[in-house]
């Protein structure tokens, strides 16, 4: 098939550089997003995320008038929902996170008007398994036409990093799955476009299905490497040596520990594989308690550090919820801020990839030497470049504190801290027995 103009439904991480590969692949793309200030910022020239090379990426699609953005969707080829999958939190009432799906049917709604036969729909926002075939599909039928008949509707999940989303979108293998063989194909023909990576065709609830399971599996090795940390940390041994040593066998690959687990794929696909089937998945269900319970885990680090943590001042290093991206979604950096403040502790945060984010509840500074200014501890949560070359003097100089918490093993020898007078604490070091 072929596709001269897609419609793309949400310009966030996924669904912008998509619509912008696509634009400079010579098809003709409308990218939607429903904030308003979204699709303003990108008119005026401006971005809204940051992701090495999209700014260079998108200001070359819109230049060449193969992207343009709007508010609304609008007669297509091809449809791609790429909108967020929230999830609410457990309460008495619901013991377990379950998927707000809310912005996938408003943007399935939002095509019907504009379905016309032969149109290809594919759903990229990770979803629990039958999403596709029992939320998508009857909202789209709602036009009159059949899914598999009159239509091609398929699912198709990003595999990308935050960080190299430009190259990994091009050459990570795509996994896309139909309702039918022919949906299949035809959401091959749509990536085929710019996709260079192999191109695996199967059903559409085996490919949610996958995406799942690839991040759960992320997960589970996650929460063993977080409660090796808290073993290490009682047994009186470094985990990142014993990480290191127990990796030199041929079949052992341990991860590595820290704060906790975010963004939004990792801490949140899991739980839609539980509440699609709670009795059979008490495993996934544990891994992410273990990895939930890590921020409380960096809050004893801190108090074991500083004592009764009530009006202490702290500084934190990072609230992303990995190094060097500025995306804050789920940031166990930012539970670590609200667990603190909850003992008392006075904090005040310093993200350098996005020093203006607006965070419920929390300070941000826009300078590391603002946030080093009078505080009695330094808190380490994010291993972002600007922080790998500080150096005990340079901390120092800007800082009374001699307290520093380093969680991501990103200052690993403690000797220059130690002779310049800091007491330095590593997650999972625990004091010799």
């Amino acid at each position: 098939m072929k596709f001269q103009k897609v419609c793309i439904l949400g310009l966030g991480y996924i669904g912008l550089p998509t619509a912008s590969t696509l634009a400079t692949h010579g098809v003709q793309v409308v990218g939607v997003d429903v904030n308003p200030q979204v699709v303003s910022t990108l008119r005026n020239g401006g971005l809204h995320l940051h992701e090495p090379g999209l700014r260079t990426l998108v200001s070359a699609a819109l230049k060449s008038g193969s992207l343009t953005v709007s508010e609304q969707p609008e007669p297509a080829d091809a449809f791609v929902i790429a909108v967020p999958t929230p999830f609410e939190r457990g309460d008495e009432d619901l013991p377990y996170p379950k998927a707000d799906l809310s912005y996938v049917r408003a943007a399935a709604q939002s095509i019907v008007p504009h379905l016309r036969a032969n149109n290809l729909v594919i759903l990229e926002a990770t979803s629990p398994p039958r999403t596709t075939v029992d939320v998508v599909a009857p909202i789209l039928e709602q036009s009159g036409l059949k899914a598999g008949r009159d239509f091609y509707l398929a699912y198709s999940p990003e595999r990308v990093l935050p960080g190299q989303i430009l190259r990994e979108l091009i050459e990570n293998a795509r996994v896309i799955g139909g309702i039918d063989r022919a949906s299949a194909q035809a959401g091959r023909d749509l990536y085929a476009t710019f996709v260079r990576g192999e191109i695996f065709l199967t059903d559409a609830t085996t490919a949610e299905m996958v995406k799942l399971m690839e991040n759960t599996y992320r997960d589970v090795n996650i929460a063993v490497a977080n409660e090796f940390s808290r073993l290490a940390d009682r047994f009186g041994v470094d985990v990142w040596q014993a990480i290191a040593l127990a990796n030199q066998h041929p079949r052992v690959s341990i991860l590595r520990p820290g704060p906790g687990v975010g963004g939004h794929c990792i801490s949140v696909d899991p739980w839609f594989l539980v509440e699609a089937a709670p009795d059979l998945s008490p495993l996934i269900a544990t891994a992410r308690r273990v990895n939930d319970e890590q921020p409380r885990f960096v809050v004893s680090l801190v108090q074991r550090a500083l004592g009764d943590l009530f009006g202490k001042r702290i500084a934190v290093l990072g609230l992303a919820y990995k190094p060097d991206v500025d995306d804050l979604r789920e940031s166990p950096a930012i539970e670590v801020c609200h667990l603190l403040q909850a003992e008392g502790a006075l904090v005040k945060a310093y993200e350098p990839y996005k020093p203006d984010a607006d965070v419920e509840g929390l300070t941000l500074v826009s300078s590391l030497e603002a946030a080093l200014e009078d505080v009695d501890a330094i808190l380490l949560l994010v291993g972002h470049a600007p922080f790998r070359d500080l150096t005990p003097s340079e901390v120092a100089a800007h800082s009374r504190a001699r307290i520093v918490v380093d969680t991501v093993n990103l200052w690993v020898d403690s000797t220059p801290w130690e002779a310049a007078g800091f007491h330095h604490l590593r997650l999972g070091v625990g004091a010799p027995v």
